[in-house]
């Protein structure tokens, strides 16, 4: 770099002092309109985590008529079922951490979980009265059927955030919770009460996690620690599958509909928490942190959970898996391929603009509107200080 010139020495100048000046009107007191603001840029590590995840959701619902040949394809599916939702609702809950029960907040909450429950459970019912000729099922929405209990707990776990966030240590209290749901079979079913408290220590540890806690996975020494766990959790499933229910990572119901005595839940269910937490660390390790093609993919995840029920159903209403040859090793990797790419395709921007309407409607009609930040005239009128007296000109 070249040297840069040097003034002639002299002697230092006389500080001067000049008549101070007021400081600059701010600019909302100038009546200037405020500078926009930047939208904060989405953080492609969490998009492609959520990507991957709902790549594992479809994964595992494709492969669920293979396990009954295959022990393969058992181990596989029991590995992915130990973790999958886990991590979407530890994800579901990181990214919670800000709500309150600020009316905007609530809109979205209303517009984005309430209102895609009521339209895709009526969708889902009268897909199933068609699909199956059966015009008298029942429409329930205290009874979501199929994926639709993740939105009812995730408008309970949402709306009860505020409290969460209350606490010193939250996450014992839930855990708690889940503990006691897995020891009662009187707990019923309505609201799949039973899963929504059986994931929610998952969703309360995400809203105590910061940035910090994700950093700590982006190292070398954790993706090579994640391989072994991965491998050991696999060579347990692959041993275990011929004799392993998958219903107890489901949180379907107690424990006591799995065989087992009701205390045992209070066992089952911590260690089925940290099992999940150290594969979710594993799976988080290998997230890239990068923009990659698949990124963009990551903010439609809801569309392709929402919708992939469908074609998932038809594939059991129909008789898909008929086919001797998808129960082969090749079958088997072709059935993978093709919920890769169709769940791929339903969270794509084509498909987010097509449903739009439903998954994530507007519905400014709906709700009182919001006054601007200054308030309304009335608001700034009665604001207006009063006139002095003493400065009324006679």
């Amino acid at each position: 770099m070249p040297d840069t010139p040097q003034a002639p020495h002299s002697s230092p100048p006389v500080p001067t002092h000049p008549t101070p000046q007021p400081p600059p009107p701010h600019p909302a007191e100038a009546g200037e309109p405020k500078a926009p603001t930047k939208p904060t840029p989405r953080n492609p590590f969490f998009d492609n985590a959520k990507y991957l995840t709902i790549v594992l959701v479809a994964c595992g619902h494709a492969w669920e008529p293979l396990t009954y040949g295959s022990r393969t394809a058992h181990a596989a599916y029991l590995t992915v079922y130990a973790f999958h939702m886990p991590a979407f609702a530890l994800i579901s809950g990181y990214f919670s951490r800000s709500f309150d029960m600020a009316p905007g907040r609530l809109k979205r909450l209303i517009t984005g979980v309430v209102v895609p429950y009521l339209i895709f459970e009526t969708a889902y019912t009268l897909f199933y009265r068609w699909a199956q000729d059966d015009p008298g099922y029942p429409l329930s929405l205290l009874d979501p059927w199929y994926v639709m209990w993740f939105l009812v707990a995730l408008f309970i776990w949402r709306l009860t955030t505020p409290l969460w966030l209350m606490l010193r240590h939250p996450l014992p209290l839930a855990m708690a919770l889940a503990m006691l749901a897995a020891c009662s079979p009187d707990l019923g079913g309505d609201l799949s009460i039973q899963r929504v408290l059986g994931f929610l220590p998952y969703f309360v540890l995400g809203l105590t996690l910061r940035p910090a806690h994700f950093e700590r996975l982006r190292t070398r020494r954790a993706r090579l620690l994640a391989l072994p766990v991965f491998a050991a959790v696999l060579a347990v499933a692959y041993w275990a599958a011929p004799s392993f229910d998958a219903g107890w990572l489901y949180h379907r119901g107690a424990v006591t509909g799995q065989g087992a005595p009701a205390w045992a839940g209070l066992l089952t269910t911590p260690a089925l928490f940290v099992l999940a937490l150290a594969l979710t660390a594993c799976f988080l390790a290998w997230v890239p942190r990068r923009h990659m093609w698949f990124t963009t993919l990551g903010a439609g995840t809801m569309y392709g959970y929402l919708l992939h029920g469908f074609l998932i159903k038809s594939s059991r209403f129909w008789g898909w898996y008929d086919h001797p040859w998808l129960h082969t090793p090749a079958g088997e990797l072709l059935v993978t391929a093709l919920a890769v790419g169709m769940i791929t395709a339903l969270c794509s921007a084509p498909v987010r603009a097509a449903f739009r309407h439903v998954v994530e409607p507007r519905m400014d009609w709906a709700f009182v509107p919001r006054p601007a930040a200054g308030g309304t005239p009335r608001d700034r009128q009665e604001r207006r200080p009063a006139p002095d007296p003493s400065r009324a000109t006679r």
